[in-house]
């Protein structure tokens, strides 16, 4: 893939990203829109570089085209979310998956369900729309939603269990070392869950709104 076709394929994928960033600013400011509380701590993004593209393209062995990468990648395009608490992943993506312009793509909870070395997230492969002057077009955006401990533990194991110079068992120990801090790490987690003040708020607020709609019907 040479610069000029890395360039032309990033170009939707650069307009997708910011038009999702600005759903999720939103979002963060009107979900418990009882309170002046915000589920977001911190969102980042990036933009896959072209080695990494070209990369991933040849373990799927396929050939480094624009073709291949919109058609067989996902995360061209991608969002991390640091939350507060696990309610607030779920509430957030609950209210993402209500936008009815958004294609949903894929859906992986491992939060309820964790990897075998203990890493945990909840991810969304969105498809979001992109206008042109005489035709819309999706593009996935991959959206990772984490609670500041899950972000803690995968960025030490990133940092910790992957260095290439390390020997095998060396390697094997931390893994496990790491699976260890992971149900550690969720402990801790669930006992400062105890402190979330939007706990059920919004579960509170569709039992209201149902009440009143059922008021309307008598």
């Amino acid at each position: 893939m040479t610069n000029e076709q890395y360039y032309a394929l990033m170009e939707p994928y650069h307009n997708a990203c910011p038009m999702m960033l600005t759903r999720l600013e939103v979002l963060n400011h009107t979900l418990y829109e009882k309170t002046t509380v915000c589920p977001i701590h911190n969102i980042q993004h990036r933009m896959k570089e072209k080695k990494s593209i070209e990369e991933k393209l040849l373990r799927l062995k396929l050939t480094s085209s624009i073709a291949n990468a919109r058609d067989y990648l996902q995360d061209v395009a991608g969002i991390r979310i640091i939350c507060f608490f696990v309610e607030d992943i779920y509430n957030l993506a609950k209210a993402v998956k209500r936008q009815t312009d958004l294609v949903i793509i894929k859906e992986r909870d491992y939060i309820s369900c964790p990897k075998v070395n203990g890493y945990r997230s909840f991810h969304l492969v969105v498809g979001v729309p992109v206008y042109y002057r005489d035709t819309m077009e999706y593009f996935p955006v991959e959206i990772q939603m984490r609670t500041m401990a899950m972000d803690l533990w995968a960025s030490m194991e990133h940092r910790v269990c992957y260095k290439k110079e390390m020997e095998e068992a060396e390697k094997q120990r931390r893994r496990k070392a790491f699976t260890e801090y992971a149900g550690l790490l969720e402990e801790l987690e669930k006992q400062f869950e105890i402190y979330n003040e939007t706990a059920g708020i919004l579960e509170e607020s569709q039992v209201s709104w149902e009440s009143k709609k059922n008021l309307k019907r008598i």
